[in-house]
């Protein structure tokens, strides 16, 4: 996905989603150890944060900088996991891939002074209405018509 990509899927019968990404990153240090991701509190809107990377800033010493994530489990409990431990010589960045979470979650600088910066994406699901679905294919269709059409080029006759 990329920055500010919104993206419709189907749900059954339930209805439809649409997921919308927009860029996130934080830094941490000693100043800052820690960051909590929330989202708004609409009742329609579901908020994740999908970590990507973690990575020493400038200026980071040499010792071991351990970051940490706590959210909540299956269970509705909150459980604290290590997700990177990074020396400047070693291992200065990770990559997490598409580690999700669902909001809220706090990100902590367990050991170490950092700077530390974690980036990913904030996304936002939400409900779509059977009417707002229609509205958003007719734009698209609209978009599509406004084209010009290509012509293929032509060729050059030899003599």
């Amino acid at each position: 996905m990329s920055f500010a990509d919104v993206e419709t899927s189907d749900l059954g019968p339930t209805g439809q989603s649409k997921l919308e990404s927009f860029l996130f990153s934080c830094e941490l240090s000693s100043k800052v150890p820690f960051y909590t991701f929330q989202g708004d509190e609409e009742e329609d809107l579901e908020h994740f944060l999908e970590l990507r990377t973690i990575c020493l800033g400038e200026g980071a010493k040499e010792e071991s900088n351990v970051v940490e994530v706590s959210a909540m489990n299956h269970q509705g409990k909150t459980i604290s996991v290590p997700i990177a431990c990074l020396h400047i010589k070693t291992l200065p960045m990770v990559s997490l891939g598409e580690f999700e979470l669902k909001a809220p979650v706090t990100i902590r600088l367990n050991s170490g002074t950092g700077p530390v910066v974690v980036s990913g994406l904030h996304l936002i699901a939400s409900q779509v209405e059977d009417s707002d679905l229609s509205d958003e294919e007719e734009d698209d269709e609209e978009e599509e018509e406004e084209m010009p059409a290509i012509k293929p080029a032509k060729k050059k006759q030899t003599q």
